[in-house]
């Protein structure tokens, strides 16, 4: 029998609960242009077949073909301003009109602002910049940076994580379904080690209603890095997530460790926040919540807005050193298009307000999710900052993951109109939009709430 790899990135969407699922919801029309998708895409873990056909994006909101409607706690965190923010078309359909490309080797006033408004907004002294098409293009960027400026090749990543599908961001990767088995060889000098996870702690410690015990552990996790900095001598870079977007929350103390040994051994810090900036942890950086300035910052997806695709690194002035060499020459380096989209998103998430929003919601969201967590047996853990959340869903005291349990309230949730993503296999990963209003953050907590009581029992699990 084929080994399969072990899935932490969404649901499993081979199941009979999909399959059971799709012959239940979907028309002739949705079934037959599924079929046309899967026919002429290549077929991939997590994509193929597709959940379902979507032909409506507005606000916190997708709908499907058949017009049912989803609120949307997943959007592959692009929609931080909400699907089709109506000041972002316009300003994208203006500058169509005044200047919708130039060759990388011209610059353009948009460009031009949006890398002065991203070294105004951003911790510390992160004032170089390069744009990209995408997170895993930034990510290579700020890899060949690391090597470049440090005369190293090595890393130190974190086993879970997710940083891109290049074969330099796989290679940092640590998940099977993008680095494993036929991808192999990846690039030299990718070290891993276990990542923090208070409540599952690698390391063996026991932790305090998913918090850590601080002295007990005394953060090993942490102190593991050094380590591993330590006896390998030349890493160039340790590079990962501040908060984990699955999501898991850095015990207290951990990054300014993690940056003293980098420090210390001559590595540099590399932030990816891909998924985790721009407001979605309640400031504008997720670091900042650490007080922590990386070396190399990177950003994606909400950037553009949900309509366009841009990404960015965000590097310390005397990194700056490669004006002989080809960094990261891309045709839309520049896109005065995709700058003014960029641009433009980060003005509303400052001008509205965003970022106090998700911080706000998100205290609300944790409580309520707490109080779940003392009515619903199954519930194990519950984590989040801002409107970044994790609930952890577990069969007994031992903690064994309730995938089923898990992937049923996933289906349930839908058939209520809430969508959001099931990571490891049993967490349910909400990750909302900032514009998102108190109502609907209670109606996503109630339909949760709601749903997960009956597939509880269903699967015959009692207080």
């Amino acid at each position: 029998m084929k080994k399969l790899p072990t899935q932490s990135e969404g649901e499993i969407n081979t199941s009979r609960r999909r399959l059971d699922w799709s012959n239940e919801t979907h028309n002739k029309r949705t079934r037959e242009l599924l079929d046309k998708d899967a026919k002429f895409f290549l077929h991939q873990s997590i994509s193929t077949p597709c959940l379902s056909a979507i032909s409506k994006a507005e606000g916190p909101y997708i709908e499907d073909l058949q017009g049912n409607r989803y609120l949307d706690f997943h959007g592959n965190n692009v929609h931080h301003i909400g699907y089709g923010h109506p000041r972002l078309k316009e300003a994208i359909t203006k500058q169509m009109d005044e200047l919708s490309f130039a060759p990388r080797r011209f610059s353009c006033e948009p460009a031009v602002n949006l890398a002065k408004k991203l070294s105004d907004i951003s911790p510390g002294d992160l004032s170089k910049v390069l744009f990209t098409t995408g997170g895993s293009d930034a990510i290579e960027v700020a890899l060949k940076l690391a090597r470049a400026a440090t005369g190293r090749y090595k890393t130190i990543s974190f086993w879970d994580s997710f940083h891109g599908a290049g074969y330099g961001a796989s290679s940092v990767g640590g998940e099977q379904l993008f680095r494993s088995d036929i991808f192999g060889p990846l690039i030299p000098g990718s070290e891993h080690i276990a990542p923090f996870d208070c409540y599952r702690c690698p390391y063996g410690y026991k932790d305090l209603n998913g918090k850590p015990q601080l002295d007990i552990c005394e953060m090993t996790c942490a102190k593991f890095v050094n380590y591993v900095l330590e006896k390998e001598g030349d890493i160039a870079a340790v590079i990962a997530e501040p908060a984990r977007a699955v999501p898991y929350i850095p015990p207290p103390g951990f990054w300014s460790i993690v940056r003293n040994a980098c420090n210390e051994h001559g590595a540099l810090l590399i932030f990816d926040e891909i998924p985790t900036g721009l407001g979605k942890s309640g400031k504008m950086f997720a670091c900042e919540h650490d007080e922590t300035v990386p070396d190399i910052l990177v950003i994606g997806k909400a950037l553009g807005g949900g309509i366009m695709p841009i990404a960015a690194v965000l590097a310390k002035p005397e990194l700056d050193i490669l004006g002989e060499y080809a960094l990261g020459h891309y045709t839309h380096e520049k896109n005065p298009v995709s700058s003014k989209a960029a641009l433009t998103t980060i003005q509303i998430i400052e001008e509205e307000g965003l970022v106090e929003n998700a911080e706000k919601l998100g205290h609300h969201a944790i409580e309520r999710l707490n109080l779940l967590k003392e009515k619903h047996p199954s519930i194990g853990d519950v984590r989040g900052r801002g409107l970044l959340f994790g609930v952890e869903l577990v069969i007994d005291k031992d903690k064994k993951p309730a995938k089923d349990l898990a992937e049923e309230v996933f289906y349930r949730c839908l058939n209520k109109g809430l969508s959001f993503k099931i990571s490891m296999g049993n967490v349910l990963t909400l990750t909302p939009p900032l514009i998102l209003t108190k109502p609907q953050m209670d109606f996503a907590i109630d339909t949760i709430s709601e749903c997960l009581g009956n597939a509880e029992i269903n699967q015959g699990i009692k207080k």
